[in-house]
């Protein structure tokens, strides 16, 4: 493409792209971002949204809004339908985007390892579409066992089986433990929702298998204070309404009987490596270079859960959030590096900065390089994390206040059943 100022196409606006974005705000680019929602979702807060403890304005902005001040950004919500990396064009929305660099930043999606008929009853949580609806399936499991006269299927309305021990599956099963045990008690006249049954269900023998195994066996301990079934080395063959089938260690099949099932096991990176012919790992993540550009393409770049990187030891750079960002910086400087004819800079280099995971109530674990924390201490510092991360002052107030009330009062206030199932409810 010629012209005087190169053209950036970012496609994705989370963490790495937006980062991106924002890094070449003072450069001499001109900056597309492409995403087929209008919103920038605070993913590790998403699970809040799915329990009621945060409504989904609080974790999410407007896109435009948070770029309206960037001159040199341009914002499309539209969803990609092809690229041609020969003409550097990206099709999206019926409309042909010409670029000189392409930044893929689309993240992932569920991972069901070959069975994505379980998707349609074991749904993850990576949207505020997803939270919503978990949020529907929790609430009205209460409210339909509250009809029920029959105490078997009162007993797995009752029953939430999460299946993925890490840090997701954790705070799931946390927080609805927390939601039946502390926030919905003194509601109900038929039922008694402490009686509900929280099942975390994980292949692997530990939980939270990226932190130290002393605060993996914390957390563990800290789940079965609240009357969470923690299960490991249980392997889930089968997943269909009403029940999840699995495998023990010893070979020995088993059941749980739930009417919501959580999937939070595994994700696979979005399609954006078959849009450019690009060598994927198993997860569909796209093999990168030590710039973060796509092999043969120096103008493709791939950052966050679309990209398979590695740090200066080898190790998988994780995806999690400030991996994302770093990635999005690190390639908006070999972008202004080439507007500015300037030699590119040193390979990227990941910098870990630590795990974090919240358990519930004054219960978390956080692991910083060497520092270790657990508890109350590790669930305020959990606590501080998260609301420094978020975009803008409003949200960091809300959120906090938010977190005091509920603290303070045990309740949860954006307990609301709307939508296709609150309908389905109400024909019932």
């Amino acid at each position: 493409m010629s012209g005087a100022r190169r053209r950036v196409v970012v496609v994705g606006a989370g963490f790495g792209g937006l980062e991106t974005a924002k890094a070449l705000a003072d450069e001499p680019v001109d900056v597309v971002v492409i995403d087929k929602r209008n919103h920038h979702c605070f993913q590790p807060l998403l699970y809040q949204v799915a329990t009621a403890a945060l409504s989904p304005a609080d974790i999410a902005w407007p896109i435009r809004g948070i770029l309206r001040g960037q001159a040199n950004a341009t914002v499309l919500m539209a969803e990609v339908e092809t690229i041609d990396p020969q003409a550097r064009i990206v099709r999206a929305g019926g409309r042909a985007i010409p670029y000189d660099d392409l930044v893929l930043a689309t993240g992932a999606t569920h991972s069901y390892f070959g069975h994505p008929e379980w998707a349609q009853v074991a749904p993850g949580l990576k949207s505020i579409e997803d939270a919503t609806a978990l949020r529907r399936a929790i609430l009205l499991a209460f409210e339909r066992a509250e009809l029920s006269d029959d105490p078997a299927e009162r007993e797995r309305l009752l029953t939430f089986a999460i299946v993925g021990g890490g840090p997701t599956g954790v705070e799931l099963a946390g927080a609805i433990a927390e939601v039946a045990r502390q926030a919905l008690p003194r509601e109900f006249r038929r039922i008694d929702p402490r009686e509900a049954r929280v099942v975390l269900l994980e292949a692997g023998p530990r939980l939270l298998p990226s932190f130290p195994e002393n605060l993996a066996r914390y957390a563990e301990r800290a789940l079965a204070r609240m009357g969470v079934d923690v299960a490991v080395r249980t392997r889930v063959v089968d997943c269909r309404p009403g029940a999840v089938e699995t495998v023990g260690a010893d070979g020995e099949p088993g059941r749980v009987p739930a009417e919501t099932i959580v999937w939070a096991a595994g994700v696979r990176a979005s399609p954006a490596g078959r849009w450019v012919a690009a060598e994927t790992d198993p997860a569909g993540r796209i093999r990168v270079g030590p710039d973060l550009s796509v092999g043969g393409r120096p103008e493709i770049f791939a950052i966050g859960d679309t990209a398979a990187a590695t740090d200066d030891e080898g190790r998988p750079v994780p995806g999690i959030a400030p991996a994302a960002k770093q990635m999005g910086r690190y390639v908006a400087s070999v972008v202004a590096a080439r507007a500015r004819g300037r030699a590119p800079p040193a390979p990227f280099a990941y910098r870990h900065h630590g795990d974090l995971a919240t358990i519930g109530r004054r219960a978390a674990v956080v692991k910083l390089d060497r520092l270790e924390l657990k508890g109350a201490l590790g669930w305020w510092f959990w606590g501080f994390a998260h609301v420094y991360y978020l975009i803008g002052l409003r949200n960091r107030l809300i959120v906090a206040v938010q977190w005091l009330w509920n603290y303070l009062t045990y309740q949860r206030g954006a307990r609301l059943i709307v939508g296709a199932a609150a309908d389905d409810a109400a024909r019932r």
